[in-house]
């Protein structure tokens, strides 16, 4: 434990660098992340979105896990078991490619080295370089119980998701067949419905003529035009659908037409799938190749005739073409169409194309043997527990996303053709064909008993194992303590982009496996932007990059930053600029704790009252500020802890902002410089511990926050070297000091010092110069507040000298004049401002500001200017127009201030 400091004093400037460093060492050593083993507690959990083992922190990474921290100490100090369980994805596809880039720097393939000696590679990447980002979030500050860190092919895990695969194969939920599905010609695999993410494509539309057979005569009569996007895909046609009720094809159902260039015969079907407002109306119906079309060739039983390899090239089925690539058939098949006179037109067409989330190359679906869930019955559950409140998404309006796609789920492919990952545990008897799916590897047919059996070669989608992370991590499918205490866990804080991807997952195999929700509450954050509301890509050089941020301002004004402006369902505008005023933050609670601290070292403490107890506060009799800045605080509390507890991150973040900086700092420190400097030692030590009492106070709300700078304050005061702010109690509201009266009076107080201190800057009175001023109280509360309260007015506003007027009493001549609610101020000018000076000098100002502005204006004027010059020159100089527009009416209003009072002298 680091001793005592509150004596030596805090050096004049923070150094945030070494802080970090040090305290997040000390928490860790410490093991003051692990939960409270305690029974009676109320225990808080919830499972880190495993970053993939290739990862590096971006800015989405460090929003995400500063908001769950945030939470994650909040509910620490507020006296919950709270559990953080850390790890990372194996993430099957992007770390196999990683592995598979190394290997061609040395000319080796996968293949050359085998799958055995290929995976023992991989972990070997994985020790070395994998889970560098676990580093990164610690330089974040996470506050995880990095003793209980997963892997999602860790040992445990690998059981867990062993045991659901053969469970959900025995309850026939798991089934391998021939289905459509999207593959991926570079990764070679087959990709999830939702691991395609689809780009607005300019494309074009081909009409095709497809000649119809006529079937008594034996000869070709008229054409059936089919419009299509993909050209090629017609060598795997196995009929021409059209709508039931769509008068121009009617004579033609139940005919055949002949597939062009292939000369195969192929049926004209009535489906009503078939759009009659798409192009001709008559769609090319491609089973192995399309999903619609594959659900249309099992209505109607059309054959599937797959036209692909793995690679996306032509294969035998596709006669002439065979070993074009899907491209190179493309163009070779247009060329022909033409030639035989069957291409009708081509227009222009914007549609949506398919890409692999992780190469990004274009995906082909494909009809191919793969392994899948029935997920419908799990949907309906885990919608249903949606609907009932068991679980609650966070804002509520992604719940009609969330049920949209739990309404028309697809049965999920979770088999993929890569190396890396959980080997699928199935076994095919070579004798006789049995499939075996086992816990433990079977050395024989249970059918037949032959001993030759082949090992299924493919893996497990990355996201079926990162389904059961909430309760995997925890010991299942071990009934252990972390289960009982901490399952379903609290909340799930995540991006509003994989709702699909792995909420609705988890939802699903929770409910299945553990009869309850996986978490009761899922956060969806937003996306952060660059200041102008674009999307960060490395292309438009607009990255902000967390780490180096953080090495530049420091990890608290990066986190405070980020939640300062993570409003439900808004994108985050993120600036260089923003990081930066919310390090002057840190700084200004660092100054203002100096400010406190130093009087404490300074002055003979003899009675000091050093307390957190509210009690011993009031028996010390506060005067009016500390009156309401108790009651402040008590309001920040309440408002802070509301905002926690409803995910508005931003709203406490804001209310800290403005008490500490605006309320403690600009005001309340500033009226009580009076009593910390006062000669009477009573006066002195009140003052002192009701600011250490709110500073303390003050440092327990921020820390969810900016942990690192107040856990370095909290052991300057005194009487913490024993503790961590970490493990302090969060503040709680106690509405006794809650105090209307007082925080009204200060609102009256900040009325009239304001209004000097604006009226003495809109009339350009020296800063230091000492005024004299006449109030006019329209109540006898007011005037006993404003004699009362003079000590203050006198301090904030530098007024040497007040005086009370009467009702019957002349307005004082040549004096400036504000006037309030409830009281009218008359600054006396005499000797302070001449104003004929102070006219002249403005109308300079202007004179210069007006020229300033027609140039700019003509340079805006110019189309050469405005068309040939730099973007942000343009930019620059509309941004000067309106600086120029801003203090041209700044200066009109003093003028009319000062002409004002010339009337009245006059």
């Amino acid at each position: 434990m680091s001793e005592a400091r509150s004596n030596q004093g805090l050096p004049k400037a923070y150094d945030f660098a070494p802080v970090e460093q040090k305290w997040y060492r000390e928490w860790v050593e410490k093991g003051l992340f692990k939960p409270i083993e305690d029974p009676s507690r109320p225990a808080f959990s919830m499972v880190i979105p495993p970053p993939n083992v290739t990862g590096v922190l971006h800015i989405g990474h460090a929003l995400n896990n500063t908001l769950q921290d945030i939470l994650a100490r909040y509910k620490r100090m507020d006296g919950y078991a709270t559990l953080w369980v850390p790890g990372t994805d194996h993430a099957g596809i992007a770390t196999q490619n990683v592995v598979e880039r190394m290997l061609a720097q040395e000319g080796l393939t996968r293949h050359d080295l085998g799958r055995e000696k290929f995976i023992d590679r991989v972990w070997e990447w994985k020790k070395k370089s994998g889970g560098r980002i676990i580093e990164q979030l610690k330089r974040l500050g996470c506050s995880c119980d990095w003793s209980r860190e997963r892997f999602t092919m860790d040992e445990g895990l690998s059981r867990a998701v062993r045991e659901v695969f053969v469970r959900l194969f025995e309850e026939g939920l798991i089934y391998k067949g021939d289905y459509i599905i999207n593959w991926c010609p570079r990764c070679h695999t087959a990709l999830a419905d939702i691991e395609v993410e689809h780009e607005e494509k300019e494309g074009k539309l081909w009409h095709i003529k497809y000649p119809v057979v006529d079937a008594d005569a034996n000869t070709t009569g008229s054409y059936i035009i089919v419009a299509t996007t993909r050209p090629e895909t017609m060598l795997g046609d196995t009929a021409v659908a059209v709508h039931p009720e769509d008068d121009r094809y009617k004579d033609l159902v139940g005919k055949e037409i002949e597939l062009p260039l292939v000369n195969r015969k192929i049926p004209v079907i009535a489906d009503d799938h078939v759009d009659p407002e798409f192009g001709t109306g008559a769609v090319k119906v491609t089973p192995a190749h399309d999903f619609n079309d594959f659900e249309m060739g099992l209505r109607h039983k059309l054959p599937s005739v797959n036209i692909f390899d793995e690679n996306a090239r032509i294969n035998e089925n596709g006669g002439p073409y065979k070993g074009l690539d899907r491209y190179e058939a493309r163009s070779r098949i247009i060329e022909d169409l033409e030639a035989n006179g069957l291409l009708e037109k081509v227009d222009e067409h914007l549609h949506a194309v398919g890409h692999c989330y992780r190469c990004k190359t274009v995906v082909e679906p494909r009809l191919s043997k793969q392994w899948f869930v029935k997920v419908k019955p799990l949907a309906e559950v885990a919608l249903n527990a949606v609907k009932e409140g068991r679980t609650n998404i966070v804002p509520e309006s992604w719940f009609r996303t969330y049920e949209e796609w739990m309404t028309n789920i697809r049965d999920w492919c979770i088999s993929r053709q890569i190396w890396w990952g959980h080997r699928i545990p199935a076994w095919e008897c070579e004798n006789c064909g049995e499939l075996i799916v086992k816990r433990d590897d079977p050395v024989s047919c249970p059918k037949c008993g032959s001993t030759s059996l082949k090992r299924e070669q493919d893996v497990l989608d990355t996201w079926f194992s990162s389904a059961l992370w909430p309760f995997s991590t925890l010991g299942w499918p071990d009934e252990t303590e972390d289960l009982r205490r901490f399952y379903p866990t609290s909340v799930l804080i995540t991006s509003f982009d994989i709702l699909f991807f792995w909420v609705a997952r988890m939802m699903m195999m929770g409910l299945h496996f553990m009869g309850d929700v996986p978490f009761k509450y899922v956060y969806l954050h937003a996306l952060v932007r660059d200041k102008d509301g674009k999307k960060m890509s490395k292309s438009k050089g607009n990255v902000i990059d967390p780490l180096v941020i953080m090495e530049k301002y420091g990890t608290d004004a990066v986190r405070f930053t980020l939640a300062a402006f993570a409003a439900q369902g808004r994108d985050i505008k993120l600036s260089e600029e923003r990081i930066e005023g919310y390090k002057h933050f840190i700084n200004k609670i660092w100054n203002a704790s100096r400010l406190i601290l130093m009087n404490l070292d300074e002055k003979d403490q003899g009675g000091l009252v050093i307390t957190q107890d509210i009690e011993e506060l009031k028996d010390l009799k506060p005067n009016l500020p500390e009156k309401w800045i108790l009651s402040r605080l008590m309001h920040t509390t309440e408002n802070v802890r509301t905002a926690l507890d409803a995910f508005d991150f931003d709203v406490a973040a804001r209310a800290l902002y403005s008490f500490f900086w605006h309320e403690f700092c600009d005001w309340y420190l500033e009226m009580a410089k009076p009593h910390l400097n006062s000669e009477s030692e009573a006066e002195r030590n009140r003052s002192i511990a009701v600011s250490l009492f709110v500073l303390d106070s003050s440092l327990r709300l921020l820390h969810p926050f900016i942990p690192f700078v107040t856990e370095e304050l909290w052991h300057y005061l005194p009487g913490k070297s024993d503790s961590y702010i970490m493990t302090a109690p969060f503040p709680k509201v106690d509405s006794t000091v809650l105090d209307r009266e007082a925080e009204d009076a200060i609102q009256i107080l900040m009325s009239i010092i304001g209004g000097i201190r604006n009226s003495r800057a809109e009339l350009g009175i020296h800063p230091g110069a000492q005024l004299s001023i006449k109030v006019l109280p329209h109540t006898e509360k007011i005037k006993n507040l404003i004699q009362d309260s003079s000590i203050y007015i006198k301090q904030l506003a530098r007024v040497e000298k007040i005086e009370f007027l009467s009702a019957d009493d002349e307005r004082p001549k040549g004096s400036a004049t504000i006037i309030l609610d409830n009281v009218e101020i008359f600054i006396s000018l005499s000797g302070l401002l001449d104003v004929e000076e102070e006219l002249n000098k403005l109308s300079k100002q202007e004179k210069k500001l007006r020229n300033d502005l027609e140039r700019s204006k003509k340079k805006l004027e110019n189309p050469n200017f405005v068309n040939k010059a730099p973007e942000d020159v343009v930019a620059k100089e509309k941004e000067k127009v309106e600086q120029f527009l801003k203090r041209l009416e700044k200066i009109e209003h003093h003028k009319r201030t000062l002409e004002e009072l010339c009337k009245k002298e006059s």
